[in-house]
C-alpha cells in the first residue's frame, strides 16, 4: 500500500518521511526474520522516496541507508539485490550524496564487480551506480585496479540499450585525463573487435545521440591520453564530425553545450585538428547561434523546457568561448574567422562582466587565445577598448581567472600594442606587482612577465614606476625564485628596465648598489647557462651607460667574474662576457683609456688574443674587434 502511495506523489513521499517510515522500513529491511519478499518490498519504497526531491535523500543519508543497503546484497536472493541496487543507484546519482560513502568500505567494489554477472539490472545499475562515483583520479584508479576495463567492456555488446549506455558512460568517465586507463582500453577487445573499432560503431548517426555524444567522449579521451593518434581517421573522420554536429541548433541544450566542451577539449593541442574543425559544417558561424539562445519562442511548444534553457543559457555561452578558445589557439587565419564573427568582441566583454564565474573565465581564455594575435591586437582589441573590462576583471578575481587574464594582459602590454598607454594609466604597475608576491607560481610569473613587456622600450618614468612599485626587497625575493620562469622573466625586466644609455644612467644611480649585489649573487649561484647568459647580457647593458660603467670597473670581484666567463666552455657564455668587456674599452668614450690599461693588467689582452683564434666565427670576430680597440 505504502509502494502504491508514494510513486510519482513528492507529497506522499514527505509525509511518509515526517511520519518516521524510514527507521521502519530500513529495519523491517535488515531483520534476518523478515521474509525475502518483504524486505524486497521495504528496498522499492525507500527507492521510491528517494526519486523525489534531495531533501528526501538527506533524510534517507541520515538514517544511515547505505550501510543497511550495501549489506542487502550479500543476500542470495536476485529480485532483493536488485531493489537494493536499484535504491543505491537512485541515491547516489543525487547530487546530494557524498560520492565517498561508496568507497568507505574496500570489499564493496569487488562485491559489486562480481554481482555485475548476474543479470542485466544488475549490470545497469552498478555501471550507473560506477559512472556517477568515479570523481578525479583517485576513483579511477580503485575502479581500474578492481578490474573494471575486464569487467565492464563485453556489457558494451550486450543485448540490452541501457546496460550498452551506462557500460558506455563508465569507460568515458574511467578514461577522462587518465592515460594509464586510457592506454588500456586501446588493446581491450570484445568478441574479437577491438573498444576504439566499438567506440566508432557507437558514434554512428543512426545510433542515439546520448550515445554517440558519450562515444565521442571515450574516443576524444583516449586521443588526449595520447592511446589514439591526432590524425588516426577514428578521429578526424568520425569523432571530430562527430562533435561538430552536436553543436547544430537542432539539439537540445545540454548535448550542444557537451558537444561543443568535448569539441574544445579534443582539439585543444593540435593544429591540423582545429584547422579541420574550423572548416567543417560552418562551425564557426554556427557557434555564434550559441549566444542567440532562445532564439524564437514561439517554435517553442514546450513551455517546461523553455524555462529550463532560459535559465541554463549561460552553459551555452560559456561552451562557445571555450571552443573558441580552442579554435583560436594557434592560426591566425582562424582567429580572424572568430573575430569577423558577428559582435564577437561586444560578446566577449560582456562575458567578461557576467555574474555567472564559468562564464567569465572561458571569456577571458577566449580572450587570451585571441590577444596572441599581433593583427588583433592592433585592431580589434582597440576598436573595443577589450583592456577596460579585463583590468575589471583583475580587481579581485579568484585564482584560475586571474591566471589566463593576467597572461592575456601580457599580450596586451607587448611593445606594439596600442593599449599599452591606457593600462598604464589604469593602475596596472600596482596590480603587476602585488601579482609577483602571489603564493601561485602561474600568478608570480605572469605578474613579472607583463611588467618584463611593460618595460621594453618605455620611456624613463614607467621604469622607475616599475622600480618604485616592486621595491628591491621584491626584487630580491624574485631572483631568489626557486622557479626558473620567474627568475628569468625577473632578469628579462631588469634587462628591459637598463636600455638606453640615459635611462641605464640615471637607475645605476638611484639602484646601483642592489642591482650588482643582484648580479653577483646569479653568477655565484648554481644557475643554468640560459639564467647566466641573462646576467651578462645585463652587466653589458651598465657598461653601455657613462656613468654606469664605473660600477664595473671599481668593482674587481665582478670584473674577476666577467673574465672567468671569457674562458668558459661555453660560447655563449663566451660571448656575453665578450659584450661586456667591449662596452667597457670602446675607445670613442671618456676614460676609455684608463679602463683599456686596468683590463690590459687584468690579462684580458691575452685573452682576447686567444680568442681571436677560436674556431667560433662570433667569438673571433668580437675578440679581433675588441682587439682594434686597444690598437686605435
Amino acid at each position: 500500500d505504502m509502494k502504491n502511495a508514494v510513486i510519482g506523489n513528492n507529497k506522499q513521499k514527505a509525509n511518509l518521511i515526517v511520519l518516521g517510515a524510514v527507521p521502519r522500513l530500513l529495519y523491517l529491511l535488515q531483520q534476518e526474520t523478515s521474509s525475502t519478499e518483504l524486505r524486497t518490498e521495504c528496498a522499492v519504497v525507500l527507492g521510491s522516496l528517494a526519486m523525489g526531491t534531495e531533501n528526501n535523500v538527506k533524510s534517507l543519508l541520515d538514517c544511515h541507508i547505505i550501510p543497511a543497503l550495501l549489506q542487502g546484497l550479500l543476500s542470495p536472493d536476485l529480485k532483493f539485490i536488485e531493489a537494493c541496487l536499484r535504491c543505491l543507484r537512485t541515491i547516489f546519482i543525487s547530487p546530494v550524496t557524498p560520492e565517498e560513502l561508496l568507497y568507505t568500505d574496500a570489499t564493496v567494489i569487488s562485491h559489486l564487480m562480481a554481482l555485475l554477472s548476474r543479470s542485466r539490472y544488475t549490470q545497469e545499475y552498478i555501471c550507473q551506480i560506477f559512472s556517477h562515483c568515479c570523481k578525479g583520479p583517485d576513483h579511477q584508479t580503485i575502479l581500474f585496479n578492481h578490474g573494471a576495463v575486464q569487467n565492464i567492456a563485453h556489457l558494451l555488446v550486450s543485448t540490452s540499450y541501457k546496460v550498452r549506455m551506462q557500460a558506455l558512460k563508465c569507460f568515458s568517465v574511467l578514461a577522462f585525463e587518465n592515460p594509464q586507463v586510457s592506454m588500456t582500453l586501446v588493446n581491450v577487445s570484445v568478441d574479437g573487435e577491438l573498444l576504439p573499432q566499438i567506440f566508432v560503431k557507437m558514434l554512428q548517426r543512426d545510433k542515439p545521440i546520448e550515445m554517440q555524444l558519450t562515444s565521442a567522449k571515450c574516443l576524444t579521451s583516449m586521443c588526449r591520453a595520447g592511446a589514439i593518434r591526432t590524425d588516426d581517421s577514428c578521429i578526424v573522420l568520425k569523432t571530430l564530425p562527430c562533435l561538430v554536429r552536436m553543436c547544430s541548433k537542432e539539439r537540445l541544450l545540454e548535448e550542444r553545450v557537451e558537444g561543443a566542451e568535448t569539441l574544445a577539449y579534443l582539439i585543444e593541442t593540435d593544429v591540423e585538428l582545429q584547422r579541420i574543425a574550423s572548416i567543417t559544417d560552418h562551425l564557426i558561424v554556427m557557434l555564434a547561434d550559441y549566444f542567440k539562445y532562445p532564439s524564437s519562442v514561439s517554435a517553442i511548444t514546450d513551455i517546461k523546457r523553455l524555462d529550463h534553457d532560459l535559465k541554463h543559457a549561460h552553459e551555452l555561452r560559456q561552451a562557445a568561448f571555450k571552443l573558441y578558445a580552442s579554435l583560436g589557439a594557434n592560426d591566425e587565419d582562424i582567429r580572424k574567422k572568430i573575430i569577423e564573427t558577428e559582435n564577437m568582441m561586444d560578446r566577449i566583454v560582456n562575458g567578461l562582466s557576467e555574474s555567472s564565474i564559468k562564464v567569465r573565465l572561458a571569456a577571458v581564455r577566449c580572450l587570451h587565445s585571441l590577444s596572441r594575435s599581433v593583427q588583433q591586437l592592433r585592431t580589434s582589441f582597440q576598436d573595443h577598448a577589450v583592456w577596460k573590462p579585463l583590468m575589471k576583471v583583475l580587481q579581485n578575481a579568484p585564482n584560475e581567472i586571474l591566471v589566463v587574464a593576467s597572461s592575456t594582459l601580457c599580450n596586451l602590454l607587448l611593445e606594439f600594442s596600442p593599449s599599452k598607454e591606457p593600462i598604464l594609466e589604469s593602475g596596472a604597475i600596482e596590480l603587476l606587482c602585488s601579482l609577483t608576491q602571489s603564493e601561485n607560481l602561474a600568478l608570480r610569473v605572469n605578474g613579472i612577465w607583463a611588467l618584463m613587456n611593460m618595460a621594453f622600450q618605455a620611456e624613463q618614468k614607467i621604469k622607475s614606476d616599475i622600480l618604485r612599485g616592486l621595491s628591491t626587497e621584491q626584487l630580491f625575493q624574485l631572483l631568489s625564485d626557486s622557479d626558473v620562469n620567474v627568475l628569468m622573466k625577473t632578469l628579462g625586466l631588469l634587462r628591459n628596465l637598463l636600455s638606453t644609455r640615459p635611462h641605464i644612467d640615471h637607475i645605476m644611480s638611484t639602484h646601483g648598489k642592489q642591482i650588482m649585489q643582484a648580479v653577483t649573487l646569479i653568477l655565484e649561484g648554481e644557475h643554468n647557462i640560459e639564467v647566466k647568459e641573462q646576467t651578462l647580457c645585463i652587466l653589458a647593458n651598465i657598461a653601455d651607460g657613462t656613468t654606469a660603467k664605473e660600477l664595473i670597473m671599481t668593482n674587481d670581484d665582478i670584473l674577476q667574474k666577467i673574465k672567468y666567463y671569457m674562458s668558459h666552455s661555453n660560447a655563449k657564455l663566451q660571448l656575453a662576457a665578450m659584450f661586456c668587456i667591449s662596452n667597457l674599452i670602446w675607445n670613442e668614450e671618456e676614460g676609455s683609456q684608463e679602463r683599456q690599461d686596468k683590463l690590459r693588467d687584468m690579462g684580458i689582452v691575452d685573452i682576447l688574443h686567444k680568442l681571436s683564434q677560436s674556431s667560433d666565427p662570433n667569438l673571433c670576430d668580437k675578440a679581433k674587434t675588441a682587439l682594434q680597440q686597444y690598437l686605435a
